[in-house]
């Protein structure tokens, strides 16, 4: 099968499109013949090594896996004798290590795919839409009637975070540049903030939960648009250093944090089929919807993880398998 592989770190250049072998699924694993994925920053990281930091985990000199990719969306091909909920034949969307290929074998992640998306939509649904869910309810608490900012709110985890937070009851405030205001309106936001004229943090507004997927401010900013209660999570943060990247963003917000009544929390999400479902109910009522920005074919992955690198993303960059 074709696969896109990274043998080494670098620029989007470095990925080659080869034949690898097949997988064959385990006992509790699902084959899927992957239909489209979409690229996520965590990609980008793996393919780049950057921060370096992270190379303690991924690779010193190398990564040691030259598997890519994790969103997909696509038909189950084959599934262990262990698998009960899913068939041959039915179309599901998840995530897993190696998604840029065409196949992949998943365990846990998996779920039966929202039955009014293409393949290409679903597959901008996973990493994005779970961080955002999750980023909300379970480290944000985010309850009816509560009042949310979401900064950063045209890209991958804003789209789908402005969408989650009204679907779960919230007074939403979006954060974007000039050029996506109209998107992010339309998305649902009661209220939007073009960042070019207005300094989102002296407004005078308060919010309960504010949704970080930009890091442009620091805690004591953020501290004046949060009530005394109110909770800061953090998803993003600056990309200036090479050696750590966000990290030291992270740490100083969480650890500025830690002597104020206003908390501030910072994760990765963790895909479940679970959560896959929660996200089915929210596409198939037409509550969430995703956005995409451009689409690429397996072949030009290279140019999609560009790309994403530019910044300049609004919503999803898809690749087609």
């Amino acid at each position: 099968m074709k696969a896109v592989v990274c043998e080494r770190y670098g620029s989007p250049e470095v990925l080659e499109l080869s034949e690898v072998d097949k997988p064959i699924p385990a006992d509790d694993e699902v084959l899927v013949r992957v239909r489209a994925t979409s690229v996520n920053p965590v990609d980008w990281h793996g393919v780049t090594g950057t921060p370096y930091v992270a190379r303690l985990q991924t690779g010193l000199r190398g990564p040691k896996s030259a598997a890519v990719g994790v969103d997909f969306a696509g038909q189950v091909e084959a599934v262990g004798r262990n698998i009960t909920e899913l068939a041959p034949g039915d179309d599901v969307f998840g995530g897993r290590n190696g998604a840029f290929a065409e196949y992949v074998c998943v365990r846990n992640a998996v779920a039966v795919k929202p039955s009014n998306l293409t393949f290409e939509q679903a597959a901008a649904v996973p990493v994005a839409a779970t961080t955002a869910l999750q980023g909300l309810r379970d480290k944000g608490a985010l309850e009816p009637g509560q009042k949310v900012l979401v900064n950063g709110a045209s890209g991958g985890v804003g789209t789908f975070a402005v969408q989650i937070a009204k679907a779960l009851g919230a007074e939403v405030t979006a954060v974007c540049s000039t050029g996506n205001v109209e998107l992010v309106r339309s998305l649902g936001a009661d209220r939007v903030v073009d960042y070019t004229r207005e300094d989102f943090t002296r407004s005078g507004q308060r919010y309960d939960l504010l949704l970080d997927n930009a890091g442009s401010r620091s805690f004591s900013a953020c501290r004046r648009v949060l009530r005394p209660d109110g909770r800061l999570v953090v998803v993003g943060g600056p990309k200036t250093s090479r050696l750590l990247g966000p990290l030291p963003h992270m740490v100083v917000t969480v650890a500025a944090s830690r002597v104020r009544s206003q908390r501030a929390v910072a994760f990765l999400a963790k895909l479940n089929k679970e959560d896959l479902r929660v996200l089915t109910e929210l596409l198939e009522a037409g509550t969430v919807r995703p956005v995409i920005d451009r689409t690429y074919e397996l072949a030009e992955i290279g140019d999609a993880l560009r790309y994403l690198g530019e910044g300049h993303a609004r919503g999803k960059i898809v690749v087609t398998v």
